[in-house]
């Protein structure tokens, strides 16, 4: 199981030490652990995880160098991350990025050999509408253009009206959506493509973790507000 956590734009330097002082100690796992600070807490953040942690970058820009003022580049976050999240729904309706411009970010992030976790997922404007799938489609096969297939990738389905929101997906919504992206993968891959690891995030915390851990097409997740706790998201962490 792979187990990410997103602290998305939440604690400062101190804060991330003292994270990593707790969280360390609590760890006791064989999941793959990764998690997400801010750009400033990266380094920091590297320096306190203990060696079986993995630090990724919330975002990534698709140019090496220039004059793109706000921006970080791939060769930058190298020494510090492993992982780039690319896709997330902030980004994707907060800042307005389209699947073409995610699409090159992919690209340049699989060119400098980090592992990419693609969100997608649909509102809940689109879920009443029946769309889940035609949305999901389009950002994968979009987002995924002229990209080869490689084992560093890892999808999270993401519902959007399910983050940050106390609601969840129940177990029949997660596993239709999980198994039609597997299912467009592989028509966008081939087989190979079907042991791709397909993360659930939306509310995730210890109280529906064992639910969530037992959809057979669930390999992960990503947890965003639980795992700003060290304690809560050790409970997810070393979850079997």
């Amino acid at each position: 199981m792979l187990v990410a956590g997103n602290w998305k734009m939440n604690k400062n330097i101190k804060e991330t030490i003292l994270f990593f002082k707790k969280f360390n100690k609590l760890l006791k796992t064989k999941n793959k652990i990764v998690l997400f600070p801010s750009f400033p807490c990266i380094f920091v953040a590297r320096n306190s995880a203990s060696k079986t942690i993995s630090i990724g970058a919330q975002n990534v820009f698709f140019e090496e160098k220039g004059e793109f003022t706000g921006e970080v580049s791939c060769s930058q976050l190298k020494p510090f991350c492993d992982f780039v999240i690319l896709g997330h729904s902030d980004r994707r309706h907060k800042f307005f990025e389209s699947n073409q411009l995610i699409n090159k970010k992919i690209k340049k992030a699989f060119e400098s050999k980090f592992k990419v976790i693609l969100c997608v997922g649909e509102t809940l404007k689109e879920k009443n509408k029946n769309k889940t799938n035609s949305v999901i489609s389009n950002q994968l096969k979009q987002s995924l253009s002229k990209i080869k297939f490689t084992k560093n990738l890892f999808i999270a389905y993401e519902p959007v009206w399910a983050i940050g929101t106390g609601k969840n997906a129940n177990i029949k919504d997660i596993t239709k959506a999980h198994s039609f992206i597997q299912k467009t993968l592989v028509s966008l891959f081939g087989k190979k493509a079907e042991k791709t690891q397909i993360l659930y995030g939306g509310s995730v915390k210890p109280e529906n973790m064992k639910e969530i851990f037992s959809i057979p097409k669930v390999s992960g997740v990503l947890v965003g507000g639980a795992s700003l706790n060290p304690k809560t998201f050790a409970k997810i962490a070393n979850f079997k």
